[in-house]
């Protein structure tokens, strides 16, 4: 059995894990690289395994750089089945469709700056990128998905037995659980985590724990750090949005899936414990609009708290407007506003979508305010706002940052070093081998430092996988 690790090792995005045993291949994930151009480029690289052989995918949840090249997987040969929850089933013909449209919109703006170059006789330019894939590669990958529900034992292949598991993180994010049986009987168990929440969080369920494993695959997106107790998080929301509203506006790049929804939970609940008066929400983000639609359909997987708060919701409708803005012409008449409204728009990481449109016409107000409340990839314009610069380039202008820009890493919903090592301990004994994966490479050297530390894991090998490294288990 031979596990090779071609994506989100020793980096944030792009997992992709590749299983072998005996006859059988399958992935775990099969996501996208995202944040700067340099990162982006790598999803044009052919995949290192031949799709064709591919016999099966486990899917861990929606997010973006865990399935955004499925449609090209298949696209290119792949065609077995994808396994995920139904919720996770439900969101990715919402993100992989959303994918596709945005793929197609940046080649034809890509086009036409091409072709404008040409005819005012610049010279070289940079090479048009065609999609990664298109709108029918991705309805060809979303026939191949089959769900599964959490606890519920399947076969993807003769010898192979999976269960999903609760993960936390967002909406039917899963933990994978995973029996693999060699032509000798021998039968060995991996569990890989996906991507964990924070415990106590919000709206979703904490993280199931696992008592056994061989083989486990931890993320570390947080491997090196605590987040912010949730009461001090909260605090600092209050007063930036109290701070601001008379003269300016708050953006909130958010995630359409997950993060979108806690702001808009948060929101209700202080607003329902009256530390915010009355409040304009435009949630601007087609995308978060369908996938908060979603999340409501699912409603057995809230929590108690959330449940209680969002029966409550239409008793806060005076106190607190949430605008859902689908349309694009409702999109751009929030330019025109120019105090008072909260803006929660995507992408979370401030490279795509609507998002740019509201920094690009408040970033440059001392009056404004913008609230990162998720994780920044390097490259990404979000993270160098995080990381304080200045002056930055968007939608072909210079922009003087002049707002403030408030990090609030409370909001997370990737567990911290606290909860990941929590969630290990509770394995009855320490996996054999532990393999330490969607992290910077400070980060999951941190956590994989950790995790030795910990009573009955001196003796149980933790690795820090690089991109391209095979390792027999």
């Amino acid at each position: 059995m031979q596990m090779t690790f071609h994506g989100a090792a020793q980096q944030v995005t792009g997992s992709c894990f590749l299983v072998e045993a005996g006859s059988c291949r399958f992935l775990i994930d099969c996501g996208m690289v995202q944040g700067g151009r340099e990162a982006r480029d790598r999803n044009y690289l052919p995949f290192a395994f031949d799709p064709r052989h591919i016999d099966f995918v486990l899917l861990t949840h929606a997010h973006i750089d865990h399935c955004g090249l499925l449609p090209r997987l298949v696209a290119q040969g792949f065609a077995g089945p994808v396994y995920a929850t139904g919720a996770t089933a439900d969101l990715l013909e919402v993100l992989l469709k959303d994918s596709a449209h945005i793929q197609e919109m940046e080649f034809e703006r890509s086009e036409k700056r091409a072709g404008k170059g040409k005819a005012a006789g610049r010279g070289r330019h940079a090479p048009v990128r065609p999609p990664l894939y298109t709108l029918r590669d991705v309805d060809r990958c979303l026939a191949r998905v089959r769900p599964a529900d959490y606890g519920q034992e399947f076969m993807p292949h003769a010898g192979v037995r999976a269960r999903f598991r609760d993960a936390g993180h967002i909406l039917g994010s899963a933990i994978a659980e995973i029996w693999v049986t060699d032509a000798g009987g021998a039968t060995r168990k991996i569990v890989a985590s996906g991507d964990l929440g924070q415990p106590g969080r919000p709206i979703l369920r904490d993280p199931e724990p696992i008592d056994e494993a061989d083989v486990l695959l931890i993320e570390s997106t947080y491997g090196d750090r605590l987040h912010k107790d949730m009461p001090s998080t909260l605090d600092e929301l209050v007063a930036v949005v109290q701070g601001t509203l008379a003269r300016g506006n708050v953006v909130i790049p958010a995630f359409a899936v997950g993060r979108t929804q806690e702001m808009l939970y948060h929101f209700l609940q202080l607003s329902a414990q009256e530390r915010l008066g009355p409040l304009d929400i435009f949630v601007d983000s087609p995308m978060a609009v369908a996938a908060t639609e979603i999340t409501l359909r699912h409603f057995e997987m809230f929590d108690d708290e959330a449940r209680q708060l969002f029966a409550q919701a239409r008793q806060l409708q005076q106190k607190l407007r949430i605008h859902f803005v689908s349309d694009v012409q409702d999109s751009m008449r929030l330019n025109r506003v120019g105090a008072g409204a909260v803006i929660i728009s995507a992408s979370g990481m401030c490279d795509a979508g609507r998002v740019m449109h509201h920094l690009h016409n408040n970033l440059g107000r001392r009056e404004c305010a913008v609230v990162i409340a998720g994780f920044q990839a390097q490259g990404t314009l979000g993270r160098r706002l995080v990381d304080g610069e200045r002056h930055v380039r968007l939608l072909g202008d210079d922009i003087e940052v002049r707002a403030s820009v408030h990090t609030l890493g409370g909001f997370s919903a990737h567990a911290d070093q606290k909860a990941l090592l929590g969630w290990a301990g509770a394995f009855k004994r320490a996996p054999a081998r532990t393999f330490v994966v969607h992290g910077e490479a400070a980060a999951s050297q941190a956590l994989a430092a950790a995790l030795r530390q910990q009573s009955g894991w001196q003796a149980a090998e933790v690795v820090v996988p690089r991109e391209g490294e095979s390792f027999a288990l």
